[in-house]
């Protein structure tokens, strides 16, 4: 099955959020970023939210980073990636 899958990354990360995300974080972490716990500080997430309201939550915080992202840092990824689907 194929879904909509958004994430974000900054410029010069040449890593994949969504395809290598071990490296991709390591390169972000490395570099001062903190990107997830930044994304992770604006998310109005919560276990009492389906997974399609936390992705919608996930996606307006994005939004919001690149909104107010003055220097270019960030961008962001979206593409339709293939999931297993639950049995």
């Amino acid at each position: 099955m194929l879904i909509r899958r958004v994430d974000i990354t900054t410029t010069d990360n040449p890593y994949d959020p969504i395809d290598d995300f071990s490296n991709w974080y390591m390169f972000d972490i490395e570099h001062g970023y903190y990107t997830s716990a930044y994304l992770a500080r604006l998310s109005k997430t919560s276990e009492d939210l389906t997974d399609e309201e936390n992705t919608i939550e996930i996606e307006k915080a994005i939004d919001t980073i690149i909104e107010n992202d003055f220097s270019n840092l960030y961008k962001n990824i979206e593409r339709m990636v293939e999931v297993e689907e639950e049995s």
